[in-house]
């Protein structure tokens, strides 16, 4: 089973232990191309492509020009440990032992508009970049036509290197939007989780995000490997609800907390 998450926007750049392995991004040739056309953004270009404030405008030009013109190996750092939002905290990859980040490297994939495609110890430097970003480039208009196929085919190929049976998708829709389910060689099982008050059962994206890097989590803590048993996923209160899933989608409702508790 080859689990697939989203990145974050929020980073965390502070020093790991220099013996954690660290490996290299794998579509490394896209992503220079990618530098070359975001170091022609000006600030208020970034401001308009990822509606952000001018304070963040000018983080990000800083950012991309810098990478532009190449930035240490020293300087980067572990995806899985470089990304800090809520999917983030749920993975809480930092409190993981160096066998479960070995384990995750081969069982984890995560989903990136800059880079593709990451396993959690490709080191990365600092970027923002959304995959819904409409940057347009002599591939198209937008993010899912610049990387077009390249990505499923990086994940087929990890699913035959790995003789992964299914992926699990944990992204959102943003990012699994770059992948192209009819060309993959595996079948691919989704998950929704969903927050219960008086009888009615909705998706609140701010749980969601941290239920699906719990869940990462507790795969790569259990070592699951096969996506049946997925669904005796029961952290933080959530509950596998055979009625309301298929074979596409498998949902997970728990009471909704109380935001005094």
């Amino acid at each position: 089973m080859l689990i697939l998450l989203s990145p974050a926007k929020n980073l965390n750049f502070e020093p790991v232990s220099a013996d954690l392995q660290r490996t290299f991004p794998r579509l490394e040739q896209d992503t220079s191309v990618l530098l070359k056309r975001t170091k022609t953004l000006s600030r208020a270009d970034l401001r308009t492509l990822m509606h952000i404030s001018e304070d963040l405008a000018d983080l990000n030009y800083e950012r991309f020009q810098k990478l532009a013109k190449g930035l240490p190996v020293e300087d980067a750092k572990q995806a899985a440990l470089a990304f800090n939002g809520d999917v983030y905290r749920g993975l809480d990859a930092n409190s993981l032992s160096s066998v479960d980040l070995d384990w995750a490297q081969s069982n984890l994939r995560i989903l990136s508009g800059l880079y593709g495609l990451l396993r959690p110890l490709d080191a990365i430097h600092p970027y923002r970049l959304e995959m819904g970003s409409k940057l347009s480039s002599r591939l198209g208009e937008n993010l899912y036509d610049f990387w077009g196929d390249r990505i499923t085919r990086l994940i087929n190929d990890d699913l035959l290197a790995g003789g992964h049976k299914a992926v699990l998708n944990l992204a959102s829709n943003e990012y699994y939007g770059a992948v192209k389910p009819r060309l993959l060689k595996t079948p691919v099982v989704s998950v929704a989780f969903k927050e219960t008050s008086n009888g009615q059962s909705k998706i609140i994206s701010f749980y969601a995000k941290y239920a699906r890097g719990l869940m990462a989590r507790w795969a790569i803590a259990n070592r699951i490997d096969d996506i049946g048993h997925v669904k005796h996923f029961n952290e933080d209160g959530y509950q596998f609800q055979p009625e309301q899933s298929s074979e596409k989608l498998l949902v997970f409702t728990r009471p909704k907390p109380d935001p005094k508790s």
